[in-house]
């Protein structure tokens, strides 16, 4: 049996995830979306009521992904270190992908003028990943754990640069050894 065609929201979000990731999001044109969607004009007004409406579902999606595929690396990881340098093992695998083009919520921020739900988006997406490794770090017994978060949030997003821009795959393995190194200083 075969799989029902999605609907034209979901055929818009990711027509936009895949131009808007691999092309940029004021590079692409709304009638670029609405092609590869194969939708008319009137469905991206019904749907979401502006291209900024898109872009702030886009990257809502894509923190949404985000979020599962780091929650299932930590799955049955119990051990609060462990779980902290599991995500740059998540990072690495992320980077070697084919479909890798550094950070979405970076390039997005780079791109312009943020929106009020763009920018509401993006600090959503900044403030998971701090919490996360907030939480984490007090997990793990950690003295300052707000501090600790904001040099893990560094090296994961220093890796993600130097992913991007040098090409080197290996950028998440080393932040993970430096992030190792932060923990042990900090007999963690």
């Amino acid at each position: 049996m075969s799989k029902p065609a999605a609907g034209p929201r979901a055929r818009l979000l990711e027509a936009a995830d895949k131009l808007f990731y691999e092309e940029g999001i004021h590079t692409v044109g709304i009638d670029r979306v609405l092609q590869q969607a194969g939708v008319a004009k009137a469905s991206l007004y019904s749907a979401f009521g502006s291209k900024d409406a898109l872009v702030a579902e886009y990257l809502s999606a894509r923190l949404a992904r985000r979020t599962e595929a780091l929650q299932g690396a930590l799955a049955g990881i119990a051990e609060p270190r462990e779980r902290i340098l599991t995500i740059f093992d998540a990072l690495a695998a992320r980077v070697a992908e084919k479909s890798f083009r550094g950070c979405a919520f970076f390039r997005a921020a780079a791109e312009g003028e943020p929106t009020p739900r763009l920018d509401a988006v993006l600090t959503d997406a900044r403030r998971w990943m701090h919490d996360l490794f907030r939480d984490l770090a007090k997990s793990a017994g950690a003295q300052d754990a707000e501090r600790l978060a904001t040099q893990l949030v560094l090296l994961y997003d220093g890796a993600i640069v130097v992913a991007q821009m040098d090409r080197d795959l290996s950028a998440p393995l080393a932040a993970r050894e430096a992030a190792k190194a932060l923990l042990d200083a900090r007999h963690l």
